[in-house]
């Protein structure tokens, strides 16, 4: 199967978007449809926050064309709580819970704290948690991780490395799996602003090289602030061959 890439923003729901980007007659309700007519994929933030009820995840699939497909953050709980540490049935519970999003569910963000350092074994066992067939990706926020055996970890369980610019600790540009994963979190990595047409030419030449490498790329921006993110990732999708 050919490689695609597929790009979007970091969730849908920001009420500074109405006017910008939803039109103003879009009802709440109403803008995750608008948003699949527009793009082909999302990240669900809401998930890190709180365990979605069946109800609303079989409501985002039902918003949605057959060919959309929603990343989703792994709960906070698991991540920050429990930093990644005895949660084997919390990781059950929560990739149990997004199975009715069904082949519309695309690859699990694991965003990690910025004080949570390197610990080889902490990953291993996480993601030896991880069910059989789920994509996954690993956000690091302390730059302790930038390192070539944490690198050969993701690669032994098919895990993503997430490129990320974030302030926090702005990563490498590293891939590890049959896909990538890219977070834009806005110039300077603080959630706003507008990209530069040269950055995003950058990303296209590097998403285009991937591609003919056989790599799938997932790329979203949560530079939410004043609509920027859909005003990028539009951009971004006309600055690639895909």
């Amino acid at each position: 199967m050919e490689a695609t890439a597929r790009i979007g923003c970091s969730g849908w729901t920001y009420d500074d978007w109405r006017g910008p980007f939803y039109p103003e007659t879009v009802r709440l309700k109403d803008r995750l449809a608008y948003y699949a007519s527009v793009f082909d994929t999302t990240e669900i933030n809401g998930s890190f926050y709180r365990l979605p009820s069946e109800k609303a995840v079989n409501g985002w699939a039902d918003q949605v064309p057959d060919t959309f497909l929603f990343a989703w953050k792994v709960s906070r709980y698991i991540t920050h709580n429990k930093k990644l540490k005895d949660c084997q049935d919390s990781v059950d519970l929560v990739f149990g819970r997004m199975a009715p999003l069904g082949d519309k569910r695309g690859p699990a963000l694991v965003q990690l704290p910025p004080m949570l350092r390197r610990d080889d074994e902490r990953l291993k066992r996480f993601l030896s948690w991880i069910p059989r067939g789920e994509k996954v990706t690993v956000e690091f926020r302390h730059d302790s991780w930038y390192d070539a055996g944490v690198l050969d970890i993701l690669r032994d369980h098919g895990a993503a490395f997430c490129i990320s610019d974030h302030h926090d600790a702005p990563s490498p540009w590293e891939v590890t799996a049959d896909f990538a994963y890219v977070r834009g979190h806005g110039p300077g990595g603080r959630y706003h602003g507008r990209y530069t047409a040269n950055v995003l030419d950058d990303w296209a030449r590097w998403i285009d090289a991937r591609l003919k490498d056989g790599i799938g790329v997932f790329s979203y921006f949560d530079n939410d602030i004043k609509s920027a993110a859909p005003q990028d990732a539009r951009l971004l999708i006309q600055k690639t061959s895909a």
